[in-house]
């Protein structure tokens, strides 16, 4: 692990809080709910909750995590903030990326 990185969060560290910005009922709206439900049931079963934050209908949102595109997963704890863009269907990239226990980390 880099020096400059934080150490990765574990599983234990839950509860993990994760706030998914959409846009509407927009297929890739959809798509990316349904690939983070399915992600956390296996990797963070009981350990996680999910927000859902429409910019559609509440567009001042966007600043509140810097959101600058849609579907956008943050992480919000366990610290340190993490932020993924995309439909979350490649499942190794959102676990790495967001340090999510089960896969390598970035």
């Amino acid at each position: 692990m880099s020096p400059d990185l934080p150490e990765p969060a574990d599983v234990s560290d839950g509860p993990w809080h994760l706030r998914l910005y959409v846009a509407g009922q927009s297929p890739k709206s959809l798509d990316a709910f349904a690939n983070l439900k399915a992600i956390c049931e296996q990797h963070l079963p009981g350990q996680y909750e999910i927000e859902i934050v429409d910019l559609v209908e509440n567009p001042t949102q966007a600043s509140t995590d810097e959101i600058l595109a849609v579907p956008t997963l943050v992480r919000r704890l366990p610290p340190p903030s993490r932020k993924i863009i995309g439909n979350l269907a490649d499942t190794e990239r959102v676990l790495g990326y967001l340090r999510l226990p089960g896969r390598g980390q970035r």
